[in-house]
């Protein structure tokens, strides 16, 4: 049942907010794993040859055709495509073509940061070709890219929670695996936070900050000394949070907590991995480097803290 839940909701999901038309639809335990919370979702591009051979008649006992091959083929309906980037521009352009101070600094932050992932690319790979795929750069870097490409067009900077909420919807379309979908989840809830709020202020960036590692934990599994990003985070996190409550400035508040997230994130390499690719890995190799995806959350963190504050001093009359 809770498979066919999720397939319900995957091929929905692909129909109306992707335009995609499924013509075919299998569901069960194809390629299982012990450990394995979760699921997974497998889309390929099909032709008339590809369904001729899906629907071909065959013996494998497990194959989920069947064994006739004479199944009527589904009804094929056509959906709207949804509004892309580009067919959102206008309307959001109108929304933000003056940008408000708070609009201005948020785009210089926004674009630090992603300029300091684009830097960092090949330092991300080599780490990660230590203690996982090899491809943490190439990753953090399409999404980096494609940011940068998305800001100028469909981000409406005077609205800080539709902007973060943007940048969750770039990243989900081009960056793949587990850190596309962890980044999504962290824009997600710091939509989810900031929403509705007119003036943002630092400790509204902290309370999202905080809902964006919760639920990071919750959907990913991971905690501090797990190896991932929220060794980077929950230690900016919490740093923030102090910081601000004994009443420092903020923009301080915000550079102070960036190095606690640099710090974080250089522990990792003395830890053991709880979590990700990483965790099937032998000690004395997680020692040889960082873990990649916390380096990476440190590096676009201590950016934007650094680009805020800059931003911000210049922006004074």
């Amino acid at each position: 049942m809770e498979l066919m839940i999720a397939t319900r909701k995957a091929v929905r999901e692909l129909q109306l907010e992707y335009g995609i038309t499924t013509d075919r639809v299998y569901t069960g335990s194809f390629m299982t794993s012990l450990d394995m919370q979760g699921f997974s979702i497998s889309i390929m591009k099909s032709d008339t040859t590809i369904l001729q051979w899906l629907d071909a008649s065959t013996k494998a006992p497990c194959w989920p055709a069947g064994t006739d091959g004479d199944r009527q083929k589904p009804a094929k309906v056509a959906v709207p495509a949804p509004p892309s980037c580009a067919i959102k521009s206008d309307k959001m352009l109108q929304q933000s073509r003056e940008l408000t101070k708070e609009g201005c600094i948020l785009e210089a932050s926004i674009e630090a940061g992603a300029k300091e992932i684009i830097r960092i690319k090949d330092s991300l790979n080599e780490w990660d070709s230590k203690v996982g795929d090899g491809d943490c750069g190439t990753t953090m870097h399409r999404g980096a890219i494609a940011i940068l490409d998305d800001m100028k067009k469909c981000y409406p900077m005077n609205d800080a929670a539709e902007t973060v909420n943007e940048i969750g919807a770039t990243v989900r379309g081009v960056m793949g695996g587990t850190t596309g979908i962890l980044y999504d989840i962290l824009c997600k809830a710091a939509y989810a936070s900031l929403k509705g709020i007119k003036t943002v202020e630092a400790k509204h960036w902290a309370n999202a900050l905080q809902a964006s590692i919760c639920a990071i934990s919750k959907y990913g599994g991971a905690r501090v000394g797990y190896r991932t990003m929220l060794d980077a985070l929950i230690p900016a996190s919490e740093i923030l949070r102090e910081r601000l409550e004994a009443g420092d400035d903020p923009l301080d508040a915000f550079v102070v907590s960036s190095e606690a997230a640099m710090t974080g994130a250089e522990s990792t390499r003395h830890m053991q991995a709880q979590a990700g690719r990483s965790s099937y890995i032998a000690a004395d190799k997680l020692a040889s480097a960082p873990d990649p995806g916390a380096m990476a959350a440190a590096a676009w963190y201590r950016a934007v803290a650094l680009s805020l504050k800059s931003a911000w001093c210049h922006s004074k009359p």
